[in-house]
């Protein structure tokens, strides 16, 4: 799954340990992520759209398309 983590990130100078610190998860999960390696659970979305302000749609992207 594509995602826009790593550009909201850098937006906001935080680094990858910041974001994790705020999703209460760790550093190698947020890198994992933003490398399209590992695809967040449903509750870890939701808790990073709810930090950026945004739909959970606007910073993951199904490549699927359905």
């Amino acid at each position: 799954m594509n995602n826009r983590l790593k550009v909201l990130r850098a937006e906001r100078d935080w680094t990858q340990a910041q974001l994790a610190d705020a999703l209460g998860v760790s550093r190698q999960t947020v890198n994992a992520i933003e490398k399209g390696k590992f695809d967040p659970s449903l509750p870890l979305a939701f808790k990073a759209a709810r930090l950026f302000g945004m739909p959970i749609e606007d910073i993951f992207i199904d490549e699927a398309g359905d």
